[in-house]
Formats: structure tokens, sequence, C-alpha cells
């Protein structure tokens, strides 16, 4: 019966691949791979040999309808993404695709980068909001001032080279004095938390420029 697996990756330390995730991509009949190069290290790795094909957001939109008719025939597909789980990038439309046509779709619990780091900021997770990331340029400021009201714990996600510049956009709406928490590298051996004010997060990551993939966990205005 034909169906689609979501399964989520190790986001550093391959040590956090579940036995389930290699069960299920030594047994489909096509993995889905947003970056095949990054993939074939970890197949490589768990000595799994299944086909594997390249998935990724700039020809996503024209691959799903190809591969709903390999579904409908019975194929069985796996979804990587290069690190964590598959969401946006890419996923939703395959996801969304398959549903439409009545294929299941089950999507594997694992690794991904927001849960720990929303758990190890201290700040409040009983309710919270995923931001991703921010807009680079139209919109970037419209969207703070929404934020600035936010009452739940907000989580973004930050390149390094943008986080000086966030970091400084979060003094200024939300407040100096608003709490922060930078999470960079989890899972990996420079993995690092650093917990403050806004303004004392900036101090911090002025005088040592950060390296590697960030999470921001914002606390919610009082």
């Amino acid at each position: 019966m034909s169906k689609l697996y979501i399964v989520p990756t190790p986001i550093g330390n391959l040590k956090d691949m579940t036995f389930r995730a290699v069960e299920v991509l030594n047994d489909v009949d096509l993995i889905l791979a947003e970056d095949t190069r990054t993939s074939g290290k970890l197949l490589k790795h768990f000595e799994i040999s299944t086909h594997m094909q390249s998935h990724h957001m700039h020809n996503e939109h024209k691959m799903v309808e190809g591969l709903i008719q390999k579904l409908k025939r019975g194929i069985i597909i796996a979804l990587i993404s290069d690190a964590g789980t598959p969401a946006s990038d890419p996923g939703f439309l395959l996801t969304r695709a398959c549903l439409e046509n009545g294929i299941e779709v089950e999507c594997l619990p694992g690794a991904t980068a927001f849960v720990p780091a929303l758990v190890n900021s201290g700040l409040p997770n009983d309710k919270f909001v995923f931001e991703g990331f921010l807009p680079v340029k139209k919109g970037r400021q419209t969207r703070l001032k929404l934020l600035s009201e936010e009452t739940r714990t907000i989580i973004f996600y930050e390149s390094p080279h943008k986080l000086i510049k966030t970091l400084t956009h979060f003094c200024e709406f939300f407040g100096e004095e608003r709490q922060v928490s930078v999470s960079r590298e989890l899972t990996k051996l420079y993995e690092e938390t650093i917990r403050g004010t806004a303004k004392e997060v900036l101090e911090y990551y002025t005088n040592k420029p950060p390296k590697g993939e960030i999470v921001i966990v914002v606390g919610g205005k009082k």
C-alpha cells in the first residue's frame, strides 16, 4: 500500500538518529532528500542503500505530480531534509498533495532544533509561538511591532551573520530588559546557550561573533 513517511534526521549528533528512522529508510522504495550529498553521508553511516532522489524548494513544485503518480502505483517513499524534521523545507507541498489524493502520510517523531532550545531557555514553555526566520527587509518592522505585544514565548531561527541585527531590533522593539536565550550548534561539539536580557545577550555576541545554527527564544511581554 502506498505511503509517504516523513523522517526526521539528526540536527548534528548522529547518535540522535532513531532505530525506527533507520528501519524505515531501509524499507522504503525511494528516499527524497533535500541535498543528496549531505544525506548521502548519513545513509552511508547507517549503511542504508535505498535509492535516493533530490527534492528541495527549487524543484518540489515540478516534482509533486510525478511523485503522487508513483505513490498511486504503490511506491513507498520517505522524505528527509538536511537536518531535523521536514516541514516547509521542503515537505508541506508533497504532504498536502498526498492528503488531497487519499495517500497515507506518517510522520516519525525525532530531532528538531527549536524544542531543546525552548526547554533549556528557562523561559515559560507551556504556551509559545514559532516564528521561524524574520523577514529580511520588507515587513520586518511590521512583524516586530506585532510581536512586541505577544505574551507567549516566541521562537526564532537566525543565521549567525544576522544575529547582531536581530538582537538589536529586539532591544529596539521589545525593550532592552526582555529576556532572551540564544542556543547555538545544538547537539554538536561546541553547543552553547547564552541567557539574559536582550541587551546582555547582544553585548555578549557583539564581543564574540557567533558561528553555526542558531535558535533564539524570547520571553513574552509581561
